[in-house]
């Protein structure tokens, strides 16, 4: 798979739950996501990070064994026949993943581990990388560029927000025109941006009701793919169900937001 089987006049969606609860929650997630983008001709990539590494408390839920999480990540993508994304935390984890995913996902707050970089694009997969909340978007240039170093121009670049003063943070929209001039897919994650992290409790929270304004205005700065977190009882998701998109919400919204793309 390259970023150029992506391009059509719709934007794509990078979606899926926070993390794989087991395969009977993906593969209910990824039936509903294929048929509404299918509807809606919006080309999806299906998320879920088989491991969290970064928690706030060491009692959060982190995952159902790595490579039980990765097989139920290429069962999703063997039995819908769409490509599927994952997120890796350290160099020996590139391989591991490759072989189950399309696409390799760099963490914000690894955004700059150069040996992370190199070892993602060595395995030829796309390679989507989160903006850090303390990078300026004109630094993504450096970081998207060691991965083209390493032989491996299949780049994306995804904002996920800034911190703002503590447990805030913050789009600025004006990144979005600066990142794709660099040449590379542009992607708002419009749930992440919306956490309210490191709350008093440990547990990270979030304004999901503003998912819908996030998305329409990333649509209008002219990104060209949109990462939400969704999941069908987002109340007792075991992670990051503060600012996900419910996924009974989710088809009203793709709706809406494809008939923006095409009145832009």
């Amino acid at each position: 798979m390259k970023v150029t089987d992506l391009k059509t006049d719709n934007f794509f969606l990078m979606a899926g739950p926070c993390v794989v609860e087991g395969e009977e929650m993906a593969l209910r997630i990824a039936d509903e996501l294929v048929r509404m983008t299918s509807k809606l001709n919006i080309p999806l990539i299906f998320k879920g990070s088989y491991r969290k590494a970064n928690r706030s408390r060491v009692d959060s839920f982190t995952g159902i064994g790595d490579e039980k999480a990765l097989k139920i990540l290429q069962k999703v993508g063997q039995t819908f026949g769409v490509p599927t994304v994952t997120d890796i935390h350290e160099t020996t984890e590139a391989a591991m993943a490759a072989e189950y995913v399309d696409v390799l996902q760099i963490p914000a707050f690894l955004c700059r581990q150069t040996d992370l970089l190199i070892a993602a694009g060595e395995t030829g997969k796309i390679v989507n990388i989160k903006k850090g909340q303390f990078l300026a978007p004109s630094g993504m240039k450096f970081a998207a560029q060691k991965v083209v170093d390493s032989g491996n121009d299949n780049v994306m670049i995804t904002d996920r927000g800034t911190s703002f003063g503590y447990s805030d943070l913050v789009v600025d929209f004006r990144g979005i025109p600066e990142m794709k001039a660099f040449g590379f897919p542009v992607i708002l994650d419009a749930t992440h941006c919306l956490q309210k992290p490191n709350q008093a409790s440990g547990v990270t929270g979030g304004q999901p009701q503003l998912i819908e304004t996030m998305c329409k205005a990333g649509i209008a700065t002219g990104v060209d793919g949109l990462f939400m977190e969704t999941h069908f009882d987002c109340a007792n998701a075991l992670s990051d169900g503060a600012n996900m998109l419910p996924l009974d919400q989710m088809e009203g919204l793709l709706t809406r937001l494809t008939r923006l793309k095409a009145a832009l």
